[in-house]
């Protein structure tokens, strides 16, 4: 039996030619918190038009380092402003 199975010319590595990644990109590994992922996914999933939580990070992560996102002071005061003028009424 030990024939019939014989492995000493074999080859390490790949046995499939590693896939090519599209222009542009570049494969990392990342680790993000669950419920993140988890967001991304479920928005990727009611867009139904085949957007991927991969491009909706992409779009994020841009958003934010173009300074288009919201900025955490801004929120802050204006969920303040909205909590003082409710009570005040």
């Amino acid at each position: 039996m030990k024939d019939r199975y014989d492995f000493s010319r074999g080859k390490r590595g790949r046995v499939v030619a590693a896939e090519r990644a599209p222009e542009g990109k570049v494969r990392i590994t990342i680790r993000l918190d669950q419920d993140v992922v988890d967001r991304f996914f479920q928005m990727a999933e009611a867009s139904g038009g085949g957007t991927g939580y991969q491009t909706l990070i992409n779009a994020a992560l841009r958003e934010y380092l173009d300074g288009k996102a919201p900025r955490f002071e801004d929120a802050l005061r204006r969920i303040i402003r909205e909590e003082l003028k409710s009570n005040a009424t």
